[in-house]
Order: structure tokens, then sequence, then C-alpha cells
């Protein structure tokens, strides 16, 4: 009989998902975002809502003392949702490559897709990251 090296209490997995809920307000619009000047949910909270999702899905899994930070996004945004209306955004996490997490991503409103697309994101330090960050700047 093999042994199976111990899988660590908090490992990420391909698999784990979540979903964020967001009522579009006017302060989520592109006009109020600067990314147009059309009164509809603005693509960056498009994004930040989608990153959330994905922040969501590993958080409980994650070792203490780490987090993720994005590095990649690819993103279309399908629809324009009005302000009053509620999205959802859903990550799946459907790959794991060392330290790099690769998340699909959706958004959605009443079931219909407003944007859809992926999301990377990289497993770090929390502590060295924000040090290497500061001395940068």
């Amino acid at each position: 009989m093999q042994e199976q090296p111990e899988q660590p209490e908090h490992a990420v997995t391909p698999g784990l998902t979540a979903r964020v809920e967001l009522t579009v307000t006017d302060a989520d619009t592109a006009q109020a975002v600067g990314s147009g000047d059309v009164p509809v949910l603005g693509t960056p909270r498009v994004l930040a809502l989608a990153e959330a999702a994905t922040v969501a899905a590993t958080a409980t899994r994650i070792q203490p003392g780490s987090t993720t930070v994005g590095v990649r996004v690819e993103l279309e945004h399908l629809a324009a949702t009005p302000v009053g209306r509620t999205v959802v955004a859903q990550a799946r996490l459907a790959k794991v490559d060392g330290r790099r997490l690769l998340f699909e991503v959706s958004v959605t409103d009443g079931g219909e897709p407003v944007a859809e697309g992926r999301v990377e994101r990289v497993l770090v330090d929390r502590q060295r990251f924000v040090e290497r960050a500061s001395r940068a700047s």
C-alpha cells in the first residue's frame, strides 16, 4: 500500500467556487467611475465584482499569512445593466499551476449573461508582498 502525501488543511484545488452579488447603484455606473458617460453598470465595477468572487473562492482555503493578487484579466462585457438591477458574479477555480490560480468568471443579471472571462491570481506571502510594494514606491 502506497502512502498518499498529506494535503495541507487549507488546500487550494480546482473546483472551488464562490458567488458575489451587487445591486447596481448610481455609484457603480460608467458615469460615476469614469469609464464612460452612460448611467449603466461600469466595466471597472464588473471586473471588481468578478475579482471579489475569485478572492472569496479561495479565502478560507489559503494558508494563514498568504493572500492572492491579480496578475491577468480577460473580460468580455456583454450587456448593459441599469441602476437597480442585481448582478451575480460567479468564479470557479479552473486550474492550479504552482502558485498561479486560473479562474473562470461570469456575471449575470437575472440569469442573462452580463460578462464572462478569466482571472489569473498568484498566491503570495502577504507581509513580503506589502514590504516589497512599499520599497518600490
